[in-house]
C-alpha cells in the first residue's frame, strides 16, 4: 500500500534528521581542542541584524589550543568579543584591535566528566526524537488499520519502523561513544 510506504519513508527520513541534529549538537561540546565549529551558532549584531560570526570573520585554528577570529571589518571586532563573552563557551577573548584570540584551556577531570554528562544528555535527546518518530508513525499505521488496511501489512510496517528505530538509536550510541572518547582523551 502506497500510504504505508510513504509513512515508512517519512519515518526513516525523520530519524536520519534526528541523528544529524544530535551529531551537530555533539560537535558543539568542546573536547579541549580548538575547533572553528565551536563558534557555530554564535551571533553578532551586524548592520542591525543578528549574523553568524562565520559570515563576518574568518575563523582559524593555528594550533590545538588557539582559535583566531579575524573580522572582515574592524568595526565588528568588539561585537564578536561581546558575543563570545556572553556565550556559554566559557572562553576569555583577547582583542588586539586586529583579531580576537581565544585560548582553549586544557580540561580538568571534573570538567571532562561534566562534558560527558552533557554529551549523554544530547544523545538521549536524539534517542527521544527517534522514539517519538516511531510512536507517531505507529499511530498513523494504526489509523490505516482502522481505515481498512490489511493487518499483515500494518504489522510488517510496524516491524520495519522498529528496525529503523534500532538502526538510528545505534548510530546515536556510536556518536556518543566517539564523543566520550574525544572528551576523555588528554
Amino acid at each position: 500500500m502506497e500510504e504505508i510506504d510513504l509513512y515508512l519513508d517519512m519515518a526513516e527520513e525523520s530519524m536520519g534528521k534526528a541523528v544529524t541534529h544530535t551529531s551537530k549538537q555533539l560537535t558543539k561540546i568542546r573536547a579541549g581542542k580548538a575547533m572553528p565549529s565551536m563558534l557555530d551558532g554564535l551571533m553578532v549584531e551586524y548592520y542591525g541584524s543578528p549574523t553568524p560570526v562565520a559570515q563576518v570573520a574568518s575563523i582559524n585554528t593555528p594550533d590545538a589550543r588557539t582559535i583566531i577570529v579575524k573580522p572582515w571589518e574592524k568595526s565588528v571586532i568588539s561585537d564578536i568579543e561581546k558575543a563570545i563573552i556572553n556565550s556559554d563557551l566559557g572562553l576569555n577573548p583577547q582583542n588586539d584591535g586586529e583579531i580576537v584570540r581565544l585560548n582553549i584551556p586544557p580540561l580538568t577531570e571534573e570538567r571532562r566528566k561534566t562534558l560527558v554528562k552533557q554529551a549523554k544528555n544530547e544523545a538521549e535527546n536524539g534517542k527521544i526524537s527517534i522514539r517519538n518518530v516511531r510512536k507517531e508513525t505507529n499511530d498513523s499505521l494504526k489509523k490505516l488499520l482502522k481505515d481498512g488496511a490489511s493487518e499483515d501489512m500494518v504489522k510488517t510496517a510496524e516491524d520495519q519502523v522498529q528496525s529503523y528505530t534500532n538502526k538510528y538509536i545505534t548510530k546515536v550510541d556510536e556518536l556518543l561513544v566517539a564523543k566520550e572518547e574525544d572528551i576523555m582523551t588528554i
